[in-house]
C-alpha cells in the first residue's frame, strides 16, 4: 500500500489470512472515530450494484467494500436489490460487491433482511472444522425460511 494513498477503497475480503481480524480492525476504527463502545458495537452488510472496481469513485469513511464473496443456494438480484431463487443449474453466483458498515448494535434495525453466514470455503468448513466467518445481512422480498431452508450463504472461495 503506498502510504501516500491510503487503504483501498475495495478489499478482496477471500484475500485475508484471517479475514475475521480485518472485520474486527473495522469496527475498532470506527468506534474510536466516533467514541462508539466496542463491545456494543457490529456489522452491517449491504450488497451494492458495483461489480467493477472502477465504479466505486470514493472510499467509505466507516466500512469498506468487500469482493469475491460467491452467493450459494439462491441468486442475488442486482435490479430488486434483492435475494431471489435460484435459476435452474446454476449452484453459486457471484456477488457483487458487498458494503460492509459498522454500526452501534442498538441502532440496527433490521428489516426485510436475511442473516446469511459468510464461509471461507462451499465445504462451510476448513480441515479444522472452522469456517464461518461472519453473519451478511441480504435483502429479501419473500420470508425468509424459503431461503434458510435452501441453505442460502455466502462463500469466500467457490471450488472451481
Amino acid at each position: 500500500i503506498d502510504p501516500n494513498i491510503g487503504e483501498p477503497a475495495v478489499f478482496w475480503l477471500s484475500g485475508f489470512h484471517i479475514p475475521e481480524s480485518f472485520l474486527s480492525a473495522l469496527v475498532q476504527a470506527s468506534c474510536r472515530r466516533r467514541g462508539w463502545a466496542l463491545d456494543k458495537s457490529t456489522l452491517y452488510t449491504k450488497a451494492t450494484k458495483f461489480a467493477d472496481r472502477s465504479e466505486v469513485k470514493e472510499k467509505l469513511l466507516d466500512g469498506t467494500y468487500v469482493e469475491g464473496l460467491y452467493l450459494e443456494g439462491a441468486r442475488w438480484d442486482v435490479e430488486a436489490g434483492a435475494l431471489a431463487r435460484q435459476l435452474p443449474k446454476q449452484l453459486i453466483q457471484q456477488m457483487p460487491f458487498i458494503e460492509i458498515i459498522p454500526v452501534e448494535a442498538n441502532r440496527l434495525k433490521l428489516r426485510d433482511e436475511l442473516p446469511v453466514p459468510v464461509y471461507i470455503t462451499q465445504l462451510r468448513r476448513n480441515a479444522m472444522g472452522v469456517g464461518l466467518v461472519f453473519e451478511a445481512n441480504l435483502h429479501t422480498k419473500e420470508h425468509p425460511s424459503i431461503y434458510i431452508l435452501q441453505g442460502v450463504a455466502l462463500m469466500l472461495n467457490d471450488d472451481s
